[in-house]
């Protein structure tokens, strides 16, 4: 009974008596310069009733007297004189009920039923937890996909990319992840999707098993760069508020490049200078903030494995978005489109993938399974031209040959699901795949 009425309770603090009320007073390049609002401050969430909707907006400047809004909305309609209300800092109070929901960046339910606020309210900036008291990452998790049961082992607390094009199975991907990945939790962000793929992903895609443990928080394409980016800080808020209860929290964030061009949109309004590739400077702060708050937690809290997808055209790993996540994450998987062509899934090149919890993360006679595999994958790479030109002659180099003889059995078995057995039974199939 002690938390029958704790949303409601939750509902009722969060509804103040009184709010601090501006004016526009002008309006360019999108913003809204507001008088009347002295005591706001840089990120504050405000309400413009304008003549047609009432519209959410953040505060991105401040001068003597006022303030530079840039509204969630268009902006249409909007008129000198317009009602301004300070919500303050950009929060949400998330809660245990919110799994099996789906909700937007606001924390509003998407689903057509109502939602409960949690008892406490949360930063959607907060900092990453102290680097000395964070634990070590954990142990390896099943994930239900071979690959990373063997070769690209994932293990608790630690944060992986997945660089990938559009259309080679980035999103199934993330949907096996969120199926079969050891975890209590799932929370997975979905900025600047299609809208009409909301509802194809979790019901066919995620499927109800996935659904019955996950948050989904959507911003969809045609939503404001603000709720776009808003999108990934609210997933990474929800992942913290079970993670803080002890649990152990998956979060799929898809994708990081979609988050980076809005934060783009939104630091070019506030009048920061674009810098490489039209990108402004703050980009990487942005990132990497997003990305250390994930990670193993603090000493008697819960961990947060995190997956962030990349959009990389052209398998161009040197843009800036991949160039910076890839830095500060503890493995990265790159996927194919020449893979998925001839279709092979999940369309991973294993030879540009690595995971940075190895060699810890499996034992001796593993570790010598996988530079086996890797080995014999490289040779036949590097002997590849030749072997389909013809060009090559068998019993020139033992290992090529040996490569071209088990090749099949290897590249199936990077398509493979993990057997009922899990990781064991996963290096059971890579050992007999090595012997051809």
């Amino acid at each position: 009974m002690a938390g029958l009425f704790d949303g409601l309770l939750a509902e009722i603090a969060g509804s103040a008596p009184v709010r601090r009320v501006g004016r526009v007073a002008e309006t360019r390049r999108g913003l809204a310069e507001v008088t009347g609002l002295d005591a706001a401050a840089i990120g504050d969430r405000v309400l413009i009733h304008s003549r047609d909707e009432v519209a959410g907006g953040e505060v991105l400047r401040l001068t003597a007297g006022c303030c530079s809004v840039l509204p969630d909305a268009s902006g249409d309609g909007m008129a000198i004189g317009d009602r301004v209300e300070l919500l303050g800092k950009a929060e949400i109070a998330p809660d245990d009920s919110w799994v099996g929901r789906i909700i937007d960046a606001t924390g509003q339910p998407l689903d057509g039923r109502p939602l409960l606020r949690g008892p406490l309210s949360r930063s959607l900036r907060a900092p990453a937890p102290p680097a000395a008291g964070r634990r070590r990452l954990g142990l390896r998790l099943e994930t239900g996909v071979a690959v990373f049961d063997t070769l690209l082992p994932l293990v608790r607390g630690q944060r992986i990319g997945l660089f990938a094009g559009s259309g080679v199975g980035k999103s199934s991907l993330l949907a096996k992840f969120a199926r079969g990945v050891e975890a209590d939790v799932v929370v997975i962000a979905l900025v600047g999707e299609r809208g009409r793929e909301l509802r194809e992903f979790t019901e066919r895609v995620l499927g109800p098993a996935g659904m019955a443990r996950s948050v989904v928080v959507t911003a969809t394409s045609d939503q404001s760069p603000l709720m776009r980016r808003m999108c990934a800080l609210t997933a990474m808020a929800v992942a913290e508020h079970f993670r803080d209860q002890g649990r152990h929290v998956l979060l799929l964030v898809d994708s990081v490049t979609r988050f980076a061009e809005a934060h783009r949109e939104v630091a070019l309004a506030g009048g920061e200078g674009a810098s490489l590739r039209g990108f402004p400077p703050s980009l990487n702060q942005a990132i990497m903030g997003l990305a250390e708050r994930a990670g193993p937690g603090p000493e008697g809290a819960g961990d947060i494995t995190a997956v962030f997808s990349v959009l990389v055209a052209g398998s161009d790993m040197e843009e800036p978005v991949a160039d910076i996540l890839r830095g500060v994450l503890d493995g990265h998987v790159v996927m194919d489109r020449r893979i998925a062509e001839r279709g092979r899934f999940p369309a991973i090149d294993l030879l540009r993938s690595v995971s940075r919890s190895l060699p810890e993360a499996a034992t001796e006679e593993e570790n010598q399974l996988i530079g086996e595999a890797r080995r014999l994958l490289g040779a036949y790479d590097r002997a590849e031209m030749m072997i389909q030109a013809g060009l090559y002659a068998t019993g020139s180099d033992p290992v090529i040959d040996r490569a071209i003889k088990v090749w099949p059995q290897l590249d199936g078995f990077l398509a493979e699901p993990s057997p009922a057995e899990g990781v064991a039974g996963s290096f059971e199939r890579l050992r007999a795949s090595l012997r051809g």
